[in-house]
């Protein structure tokens, strides 16, 4: 921090230039206190979603600043950005895809070929963007629906190859999963894994469990104060420390 001293007995003419200066040495002192806080290159690798392979050649593009690079041959990349920003991924024969950056570290992303069904599990899921997995719930909400509302088709009508038809039955099979992965990832936003460190002392790999077995419900986690939120982190630890 810069402090200001007296201006030393000299010539006037030194005393004058000296007096001439002293703002200009104020507003670099203040400029000094004050460093920005720049953004950070974030780092990531793309995979095809089914196969696991790492795509080359992805435009990845952060939305804030327009700045944009291309992965590697194995899937690589660096983008300067900071948490909250949004940044897409597009290559030909693959659907664009979003993600939003809520935490730090290096991100896996994995993107769907255009016009591919997939099988949906636990493990494909996970894999899902937010943005692709909003659009799989969307998909499989649609898939699944047995009743039509429609003024202009004779008001109410039931289909059964919707009601009884396989794929109707998968797709609302994968819709429970879907919605539940989208919740816990809305959770996982708050119940952070900087959060839980500023209250407890876990290593990541334990925070990681610590995480799973004790995430909140979508609505306490939406609706707590701080407060609230600290007591559930120290009353689960306590049960986290009982368990081991």
């Amino acid at each position: 921090m810069c402090i200001p001293t007296a201006i030393p007995k000299t010539t006037s003419g030194m005393q004058n230039k000296l007096k001439t200066l002293l703002p200009y040495i104020l507003v670099l002192c203040g400029t000094l206190g004050h460093t920005p806080i720049f953004a950070q290159a974030f780092r990531g690798i793309v995979y095809e979603l089914s196969s696991s392979a790492p795509l080359w050649n992805v435009t990845v593009k952060n939305l804030r600043t327009q700045e944009e690079t291309q992965t590697d041959r194995e899937g690589n990349f660096s983008l300067a950005a900071t948490l909250n920003d949004y940044l897409t991924f597009s290559l030909p024969g693959y659907q664009t895809d979003t993600a939003f950056i809520y935490e730090e570290g290096v991100r896996r992303i994995y993107m769907l070929r255009d016009e591919r069904s997939i099988v949906i599990d636990e493990v494909l899921v996970k894999r899902l963007t937010d943005s692709r997995l909003a659009a799989e719930i969307a998909k499989a909400q649609q898939e699944g629906k047995a009743v039509d509302v429609s003024q202009q088709r004779g008001g109410i009508r039931i289909s059964p190859s919707r009601l009884f038809g396989r794929k109707a039955k998968t797709a609302r099979n994968n819709l429970a999963l879907l919605v539940e992965e989208q919740n816990n990832r809305k959770i996982d936003k708050i119940f952070t894994t900087r959060l839980i460190a500023s209250v407890v002392p876990l290593d990541n790999n334990e925070i990681a469990l610590f995480r799973t077995r004790f995430r909140p419900t979508l609505q306490f986690a939406q609706t707590a104060s701080p407060e609230d939120m600290r007591l559930y982190i120290l009353d689960s630890y306590k049960k986290f420390k009982e368990q081991e």
